[in-house]
């Protein structure tokens, strides 16, 4: 997420998301060349590794669980709440903060595609609050009128949208060129959604681990990568909040790289913030 970090006294934490509307196509060219008599469909791949339908479900519930302590995440378009990050109100199925953007950007790309939105009225504070832990503006009706939005199959779209945009999409694009497989791909994503991207962020972690360990794009280990990775994300959480509980990597990430399991293959079994989910 774009914030620094949640301390975990009680669970809940929350991501992130920002700017440009519109859903990317997740499948890619074939660049081979096609028989005369091909269809369209045939054409065109069908998405790999964590960009599969099947899998990009089980990223969301893997975050979702994290995130919302839920592997119904759906059910988290119309979270809102103000979870005591300094990031002002945190909300919908990635976090979006009013303190740190991204929730602004997502909300005037929505309102200039749906004109007279239930939102649209809170924009001039949105602008204001950017970059701050105010709710000047938005009290008291704000979180209601997130919860009425979100129950729009659009605003539900503009959601999807903005967190494929900025964060799946080049999470797993990244993942790949480094020669990442499924869980590789899953543990780029879950930093990118946590610290955002930046040099301060998703980007600058990855630049570290690759002064420590060789990506397998480079003849290394993925294994081996990976640990770099999520040793040097866990120590970039703990310097900034050194309370924070770092379970969803400690049981979870690192779990499942200490299984073995690059494909992120089900059945899958982890614990956050001492909860345990299953997906069988």
């Amino acid at each position: 997420m774009k914030r620094a970090g949640v301390l975990m006294l009680a669970a809940v934490p929350v991501a992130i998301a920002a700017t440009a509307y519109g859903i990317s196509p997740s499948t890619h060219d074939d660049p081979r060349p096609a028989h005369p008599s091909a269809s369209a469909a045939t054409q065109r791949r069908a998405p790999e590794g964590l960009a599969a339908p099947a899998m990009k479900n089980l990223a969301q519930q893997l975050v979702a669980s994290a995130e919302n302590s839920t592997l119904d995440w759906h059910s988290a378009y119309g979270y809102v709440q103000d979870i005591g990050d300094g990031q002002g109100y945190t909300a919908g199925i990635i976090g979006f903060c009013t303190g740190t953007h991204d929730l602004l950007v997502l909300v005037e790309h929505y309102t200039a595609a749906h004109p007279g939105n239930g939102l649209a009225r809170y924009l001039p504070a949105l602008r204001e609050v950017d970059g701050t832990d105010s709710h000047e503006g938005l009290d008291p009706g704000f979180p209601a009128a997130w919860r009425a939005e979100a129950k729009a199959p659009a605003f539900q779209a503009a959601q999807d949208a903005e967190r494929d945009r900025i964060y799946f999409d080049p999470a797993v694009s990244t993942a790949q060129r480094d020669g990442l497989g499924p869980l590789g791909q899953f543990i780029y994503y879950d930093a990118i959604v946590f610290h955002g991207p930046g040099t301060d962020g998703f980007y600058g972690i990855r630049e570290r681990a690759m002064r420590r360990a060789r990506t397998p794009a480079e003849g290394g280990s993925e294994k081996a990568y990976l640990n770099a990775f999520l040793d040097i994300r866990r120590a970039t959480m703990r310097a900034k909040h050194p309370g924070i509980d770092t379970t969803r990597i400690d049981t979870a990430q690192r779990k499942f790289l200490d299984e073995g399991n690059l494909e992120l293959r089900t059945p899958l079994v982890w614990k956050v913030y001492g909860e345990t989910y299953k997906v069988p």
